[in-house]
């Protein structure tokens, strides 16, 4: 059965897309730990990050390197943090969480809650960026 990440890239489930390519997707995480938190995703299923074959585990972070670059131009924040956890769902992704503290990448707290035009208004913003 396909994850809920893979029913994104085919379009089944809609998202808050950020950037793509033909191996990759990046959309807002639509329960943030921080505004701006972004899922960057392979499109080829695989459930283990680090089973990713050498050549996409070095483009995922390239592809990752871009996205939060134009995420820090539109979020204020020190820095972009990343998380690769994968017991959410079992497809491989990388969490870029735009961070001033510490705090900012705590995944067992309160989550942010935003409304979907919220999460359109950033998304745009992030692609522009």
């Amino acid at each position: 059965m396909a994850s809920i990440f893979t029913r994104i890239i085919q379009g089944e489930i809609p998202c808050h897309k950020i950037a793509e390519n033909d191996d990759f997707i990046a959309f807002l995480d639509i329960t943030p730990v921080a505004i701006g938190h972004t899922l960057v995703i392979p499109k080829k299923e695989v459930d283990h990050f680090f089973d990713l074959d050498d050549q996409l585990l070095r483009d995922v972070n390239l592809f990752a390197r871009d996205v939060a670059a134009k995420l820090q131009r539109a979020v204020p924040c020190r820095r972009i943090g990343v998380a690769i956890i994968g017991l959410e769902v079992p497809h491989a992704h990388v969490h870029l969480v735009p961070l001033n503290t510490m705090k900012d990448i705590n995944f067992s707290a309160e989550r942010v809650q935003m409304t979907q035009d919220e999460l359109a208004e950033l998304a745009t913003k992030i692609r522009q960026a």
